[in-house]
């Protein structure tokens, strides 16, 4: 009896969480195949009357400049994801791998940041930015977006953690400094916690919206592109919708392809 509550219970809950996760995304893809009359006169949970009407989406990514905004918003992804994984890499092998005076100071320094919000230093971020002269352009994004993924750091030195010291002893018995063992021996088996830091990391770049807003006004980005339908007075949302699906298919596309190294690259490490 308690295991047949035990699996009603579980499948339960996991109907439930799949009804929670596609409504929003059904209500979302009914919309974006309707015309502007259909969408004022049918219910959101309606199906469209026609499935082969894309003229929505072609509107979507001509107003709104979408393929630009694809392209700006590729240049700052690859920028910063290669930077976050470089000084991410870098800053848990010194960590992970050295002892010295101060490391349990700095890990603690890492902890509150990442406990302070950073919304309560935006002022501070927004005069720095200012005085090195970088708003309103994409070496701003890039900058901030670096500089502030401390998670990444901990996701590399957890994987880290579950590398043998023998092997960077075996290196250097071989003749190899701490660059060469870094560059040739560490880096290449960190790939799972890259994949995971790129998927993670990626995403949450692809869909900021604050930031672009605050210093990245004069270029588009995929995230600031669906705010070009809300006007003053009224907003189009079956082109927002349509608009929102073609947001929302690379990074499913992404996730689908890749899922797997996100759960391989979070528990790598966790067990020795």
């Amino acid at each position: 009896m308690k295991k047949t509550l035990a699996g009603v219970g579980k499948y339960g809950s996991l109907i439930l969480a799949v009804i929670v996760v596609l409504l929003p995304l059904s209500v979302v893809l009914f919309a974006s195949f309707k015309t502007t009359e259909e969408y004022a006169n049918t219910g959101p949970l309606q199906p469209p009357a026609n499935w082969f009407n894309f003229s929505n989406f072609i509107d979507a990514a001509v107003k709104s400049d979408m393929l630009q905004g694809f392209i700006n918003t590729t240049i700052i992804l690859v920028i910063s994801l290669t930077g976050t994984i470089i000084i991410g890499t870098m800053a848990a092998y010194a960590v992970d791998r050295f002892n010295f005076r101060g490391k349990k100071l700095i890990m603690g320094m890492f902890l509150i940041a990442t406990l302070i919000p950073s919304v309560t230093s935006q002022v501070a971020t927004f005069q720095i930015i200012s005085g090195l002269g970088l708003y309103n352009t994409k070496a701003a994004l890039v900058l901030l977006f670096m500089g502030t993924d401390i998670i990444a750091i901990y996701i590399f030195i957890q994987f880290m953690q579950s590398i043998p010291v023998s092997l960077d002893e075996a290196a250097m018995l071989d003749g190899a400094n701490r660059w060469t063992i870094y560059w040739r021996v560490i880096l290449p088996l960190l790939k799972p916690a890259i994949a995971t830091v790129v998927i993670i990391k990626g995403i949450a770049i692809y869909n900021e919206f604050y930031l672009p807003t605050l210093y990245l006004q004069s270029e588009n980005l995929i995230s600031t592109a669906l705010y070009r339908f809300k006007g003053p007075f009224g907003a189009q949302w079956e082109l927002i919708a349509a608009a929102t699906i073609l947001v929302i298919v690379p990074t499913v596309i992404a996730f689908v392809f890749l899922q797997r190294w996100i759960y391989k690259g979070l528990v790598a490490g966790a067990v020795k």
